[in-house]
């Protein structure tokens, strides 16, 4: 087995491909980085004369090979190769002879993956944020499309005020943005560069990690070569916090969507396409895919946990401990996503049904609004409750279906607009031209 660390001393085959685990197959994801990260970090050992003008050039061009190939699809890690970060520096050594063997001066494995960990999380995280900008459009576009449309709102699972569609689906919109805050902030600690602190405890060669913080488009590296260590699973865990919220806002809208497309609801339905069928009972039609986002959502509520378990106890420095987080942690950027994009895909043809709140059923939805109305014909709004309980116990309440809620945020004023403007501000905080520009012009030296 191809190993940067290759001593004398042969392994057991056991012991082996038990501390391998997944790596060979999740460390793919890792590859672009991989190499992204070498290329800054050659162009920075040239900087400080440990690589010639002319290795420089070399490695550059064999770089841009392997990064074609991953674009292809056709990079792989070979059998007997133990890590992405063996397999691109035995590309480089096959290609290129000796100069290929000079990429991993100033580094280690440690701050490698470290660095390949961040620049996936930060390309992870963007697209999250895309999906679920775009889910927060269709929601932002239904509320204003269904605001007039009542529904009943409740309190203890009991039929409580008037809602509406309007609210229900600006509801998820405005979580949608505190969501994307919190992800933002998980953003920004991942936005460290972690190259340059080798082991965990610097290195004595005069290495620039403000060149590799530019070339790589970080906001800034994380200064202390020992905290840099830290920062495995501690980041993790803080991103997989923020993905967990996220998760929770699905899992919750998924679960009311559940509710309003049962036959006792009867609030809203899909499309036949949308639904799954039972192989006994000929007129079901049910709601596969909000019941298996609520299942995922709650699947992501459990992975801080998991990481805060795997990585809680550990003393400062590297443990072997952190490859398992990889294990738990790639999946959960695929599943949300995965989620995003079908409830996206769903919610553009939900069919809302228009006369809810016209059924008997709903006559108490109006009882608030009885009190109000007394109120405002001068009845201390105590003695008004008391009237309205007393008509109700006596069977002689009549709803009045009237309503007029004109204050920022109800039914009659959504703050469409205002929560549209929270996004964008929001979203305005990424620096995601940053660092596509970053990128671009690593690649065209």
């Amino acid at each position: 087995m191809s190993k940067l660390w290759k001593s004398d001393t042969n392994i057991n085959q056991k012991v082996e491909k038990f501390t391998i685990g997944q790596d060979l197959v999740l460390d793919l994801q890792l590859a672009r980085y991989d190499v992204l990260g070498t290329m800054a970090h050659i162009r920075m050992l040239h900087k400080i004369d440990l690589l010639s003008t002319h290795d420089l050039s070399q490695l550059t061009l064999s770089l841009k090979k392997i990064l074609q190939k991953i674009a292809k699809g056709e990079f792989i890690i070979e059998d007997g190769v133990e890590d992405i970060h063996s397999q691109v520096e035995l590309d480089l050594t096959r290609e290129l002879g000796e100069i290929g063997k000079k990429v991993h001066s100033g580094r280690s494995r440690n701050d490698q993956v470290l660095l390949d960990l961040k620049l996936f999380i930060r390309a992870e995280l963007e697209q999250v944020v895309e999906y679920t900008n775009t889910l927060f459009k269709t929601l932002q576009s239904l509320s204003e499309q269904y605001k007039h449309i009542l529904i009943p709102g409740y309190t203890h699972m009991q039929v409580a005020m008037p809602s509406s569609f309007g609210l229900w689906f600006g509801a998820y919109a405005e979580a949608l943005v505190d969501d994307i805050l919190l992800i933002h902030s998980a953003f920004e600690l991942s936005n460290q560069n972690p190259l340059g602190s080798a082991a965990g405890y610097g290195s004595s060669f005069p290495l620039d990690r403000q060149m590799t913080t530019d070339l790589l488009g970080f906001d800034q590296p994380n200064y202390n070569v020992v905290y840099a260590q830290m920062g495995r699973g501690k980041v993790e865990r803080v991103v997989s916090f923020a993905l967990a919220n996220l998760g929770a806002t699905l899992s919750k809208m998924a679960m009311d969507i559940c509710l309003y497309n049962g036959q006792n609801f009867a609030f809203l339905r899909f499309p036949e396409g949308f639904t799954t069928g039972s192989s006994i009972m000929p007129h079901k039609k049910n709601p596969d895919i909000f019941e298996l986002i609520r299942a995922k959502g709650n699947q992501l509520q459990a992975l801080p946990q998991e990481m805060s378990f795997i990585s809680g106890n550990l003393p400062s420095g590297y443990h072997r401990d952190f490859q398992i987080l990889k294990e738990r942690f790639f999946p959960a950027f695929t599943n949300l996503k995965d989620c995003l994009e079908v409830a996206n895909l769903a919610l553009n043809q939900v069919e809302i049904r228009e006369d809810i709140t016209s059924e008997v059923q709903y006559d108490y939805l109006f009882t608030v609004e009885e009190v109000n109305r007394l109120v405002l014909q001068g009845t201390p709004f105590r003695e008004a409750y008391q009237q309205v309980a007393a008509s109700i116990k006596a069977g002689e309440y009549k709803a009045q279906r009237e309503l007029n809620h004109t204050h920022l945020g109800s039914i009659g004023n959504l703050g469409t607009e205002q929560i549209k403007q929270k996004m964008e501000k929001t979203l305005s905080k990424f620096p995601f031209d940053k660092i596509k520009e970053a990128f671009s012009y690593l690649q065209k030296g």
